[in-house]
């Protein structure tokens, strides 16, 4: 396919005054090991952008064929609290040649992520603690214990950056990124968004319609979506991947669980309560909680490809008392290190985000009467998401942006890839914002895992990469 440049802004939107030297900057890439960083300056609060800065670090990776570039393309991983320049490092793996051929690459830490100017609200251990700590409380001891792990949260959030914390919602991180945009000299934005990154480009859209140039967002996370809602919606999600991964697993030999899909969902809900009980030994000596175990449950679900067989393992081990490869599949998940140490602050980064987006806190009391609809949706995760609700209840921003309906009128076609049964972002998002969206076109991938577009469909990489490189827009609907 033949690149097509990208189109200037029909109109010029003129900069507030106050934030024109931020639009001035211009960005100074540096020499990192293969790719090109650097850093720029946003307003630490945009009602008040005289009152203090933030740090927001950048990674590129230059197009292979410079003589047929198109321009930059912004990627975020979602989350949130993912980084995305450790995004942009893998864009060999994540991206198809055509759009490596044409694109710069590039990747950014939102703010309160990785390089940026970031969030940090545990210590490791402490990070080993939190995810230990019984998420499904059959006591008041361990009602205590969870109330207490959340309490300590959002203390370590305010003793380190009490200030930082009201301002990390996805609107100031959509604007930091027209920042951005401007100061690496494009007049639109180009934008790949997976999972969460698919709400920040939405945001970004209703923003700046008329900025916006290429933009897919994959995996859909629908800014109408309440806090319950997001709740609810994951847990369909995980129980209908967990669905299709029993049923996998059971027309195998050597399937752990079975022989129906009814029975294979009773022995492992009765073996997470079982851990429970009596967590499993593990070979690295740490015990397998109930929790890590759920978590890596969960985990696995991302990835048909790599997750399914981690898991079928990891199950037959945990029948026999070996927790070791459920531990592993968590400890991938937390992005915990052999050595207990943690690979980034998305841990800190991602409640932290999403409590400032989606405040919707709950009691203890409201927690334990949703249990029921809870575990009518999923009988093993249940009460699980039911608990998780009272993550938010003392994070000290009360009022969020969200729900918000996202139309973005004026901008040119947007790009929404949905996958039928996507464990995280349930496809009913996505084709809710590819509607919500003026411009919206809802490309479907019928398949399992998380996100669509270079996951083995090549019906979703041709769309996308004609979309991307020769301006082409996609049937509305394509189905794949």
């Amino acid at each position: 396919m033949a690149p097509s440049p990208i189109p200037s802004p029909t109109e010029t939107v003129a900069q507030p005054y106050a934030l024109q030297r931020f639009y001035d900057q211009s960005a100074e890439w540096q020499e990192c090991g293969r790719f090109e960083c650097t850093t720029l300056e946003a307003p630490l609060n945009y009602d008040e952008p005289d009152a203090g800065t933030l740090q927001v670090a950048l990674l590129r990776r230059p197009a292979d064929n410079q003589d047929e570039r198109i321009g930059s393309l912004f990627v975020n991983p979602g989350g949130p609290g993912v980084s995305g320049k450790s995004y942009a490092k893998l864009a060999e793996v994540l991206f198809t040649q055509p759009v490596l051929e044409n694109f710069d690459i590039v990747g950014w830490d939102p703010r309160g992520v990785g390089d940026s100017t970031s969030i940090s609200c545990m210590t490791d251990a402490e990070t080993d603690v939190y995810y230990e700590t019984d998420g499904t409380p059959d006591d008041p001891a361990e009602v205590r214990d969870l109330v207490r792990v959340n309490e300590e949260f959002t203390k370590g959030c305010v003793t380190d950056d009490a200030a930082l914390i009201p301002q990390l919602g996805t609107f100031n991180s959509a604007r930091d990124l027209d920042i951005l945009r401007s100061a690496v000299g494009e007049a639109r934005l180009n934008f790949f968004g997976a999972s969460y990154g698919t709400e920040l480009g939405a945001i970004y859209a209703e923003l700046f319609p008329q900025r916006v140039g290429r933009m897919v967002l994959d995996a859909a996370l629908d800014p109408a979506v309440t806090s319950d809602g997001l709740s609810k919606g994951q847990l369909r999600g995980f129980q209908r991947a967990t669905e299709s991964f029993i049923d996998d697993c059971i027309a195998r030999s050597g399937c752990a669980v079975g022989p129906t899909r009814d029975a294979a969902e009773q022995q492992i809900a009765e073996l997470l309560a079982a851990i429970d009980r009596v967590p499993l030994t593990t070979e690295t000596g740490r015990p397998l909680t109930e929790s890590l175990a759920t978590t890596g449950m969960i985990s696995a679900m991302y990835s048909e490809a790599s997750g399914w067989p981690s898991l079928r393992l990891g199950l037959s081990q945990a029948f026999s008392g070996d927790g070791t490869v459920l531990l592993a599949l968590a400890d991938v998940y937390a992005e915990r290190n052999n050595d207990g140490t943690y690979a980034s602050n998305v841990n800190s980064a991602f409640p932290a985000i999403s409590c400032t987006d989606r405040p919707g806190s709950s009691s203890v009391q409201a927690a334990k009467r949703q249990i029921p609809a809870y575990e009518k949706i999923s009988p093993i995760f249940g009460r699980t998401f039911a608990w998780g609700a009272v993550a938010c209840r003392d994070w000290p921003v009360k009022r969020g942006d969200f729900p918000t309906r996202v139309i973005a009128e004026g901008a040119d076609p947007i790009v929404v890839v949905g996958t039928t049964r996507d464990p995280a972002t349930p496809y009913a998002w996505s084709v809710r914002l590819a509607k919500s969206l003026q411009s919206g076109v809802l490309v479907s991938r019928d398949g399992d895992g998380h996100t669509g577009y270079n996951a083995g469909n090549a019906c979703v990489d041709s769309a996308v990469d004609s979309y991307l490189v020769a301006g082409e827009t996609p049937a509305n609907p394509t189905i794949c």
